[in-house]
């Protein structure tokens, strides 16, 4: 059996189809499409119709090359800058006519639990109490837990495409008061979570999200070539020197460091800070950099729960476009 998930981002639509036999989603072909929404789309804006229209093109590419695969209607879910639009309700119904996708969005709290479970999975039991930090393009979101789902999820508008387009956006690069200011909101909005991770004290804490592999690479990890089994940690002092590092050059030269791609350089400097500013309000001084997140934990709940469990998913989200939030503990269903 082939399943498949499909993940609209900020920056990409990321396919992935995966072998199911033994209950453990081992991908078979990853593919994803440059969409770029957090550069066409303000935080809180409406999504327009050119990047609508971009959107469409790149679902209905990837449910094509779903289906070659073998792997018809993947689970598909739109993350923080489509969930905040406030056309979104157009927006899923537009994919859903004009491709047959029902793409869904999905509550930062519900995206938090279902990463941890995919970080669970791969770090296993050994790790213990388990932190999870996850930094996407228009939110953060922060997990705990000691078992298979987490005892406590947290979702902050933190992404760093948002911090860059608040900060950074007409500064490149940005001078050294408006890194300060950046901080200062991270630091305001992380400090009632932060105070709760230092207070559970984790054994083990994993950081996932490109933005976090692509730092880890920045500050010294394997490279992906290498495969996902290599040890790849992330320590703070490190991801310190790096934000000064890229706090220094302009997007196009820091798109020249090991690990920076292109498209996401000129918001690598808010990730990083937003990387640093957690980890130091957290007490984390080391982080693993995980490869498994939300696609693999939506894998997971599939194979666990069936088909239904996902059905589930995109009814509740349909409702949620017009009347009302998900709930929160939709991902233990």
């Amino acid at each position: 059996m082939r399943i498949s998930v499909l993940d609209v981002g900020s920056n990409t639509v990321r396919l992935v189809v995966a072998d199911a036999a033994g209950g453990v989603p081992l991908p078979v072909h990853t593919e994803k499409w440059r969409l770029r929404l957090s550069e066409q789309v303000r935080p809180g804006d409406p999504v327009p119709d050119e990047a609508l229209e971009r959107l469409v093109r790149a679902v209905a590419a990837a449910s094509r090359t779903a289906d070659r695969w073998g792997a018809p209607g993947p689970s598909a879910f739109a993350t923080a800058v489509v969930r905040a639009a406030p056309n979104r309700s157009e927006v899923l119904r537009t994919v859903r006519a004009r491709t047959g996708v029902a793409l869904c969005t999905l509550p930062g709290e519900v995206e938090a639990e279902l990463t941890f479970l995919g970080a669970r999975r791969w770090m296993g039991w050994r790790s213990g109490p388990l932190a999870l930090l996850d930094i996407g393009g228009g939110s953060f979101e922060v997990a705990f837990g000691r078992g298979r789902l987490p005892d406590f999820v947290a979702s902050l508008p933190l992404g760093a495409g948002r911090l860059t387009h608040d900060f950074f956006a007409d500064h490149d690069p940005p001078p050294p008061e408006l890194v300060r200011a950046a901080r200062r909101r991270i630091r305001h909005q992380l400090r009632d979570v932060a105070a709760r991770i230092r207070w559970e004290g984790p054994r083990t804490a994993v950081a996932t999200s490109r933005t976090f592999q692509q730092l880890g690479r920045l500050c010294g990890a394997p490279p992906g070539r290498h495969g996902p089994f290599m040890d790849r940690t992330l320590r703070r002092r490190d991801l310190r020197e790096a934000v000064d590092t890229l706090a220094a050059l302009p997007a196009a030269e820091r798109a020249r460091l090991p690990g920076i791609s292109a498209p996401r350089a000129g918001q690598s400097l808010a990730g990083a800070v937003i990387g640093h500013t957690a980890m130091k309000l957290t007490g984390l001084d080391t982080v693993t950099v995980c490869p498994w997140a939300i696609r693999e934990g939506i894998m997971l709940r599939r194979l666990e729960d069936g088909p239904s469990w996902w059905a589930e998913v995109a009814r509740l989200s349909d409702e949620d476009a017009s009347a009302g939030p998900l709930p929160l503990r939709l991902a233990q269903r």
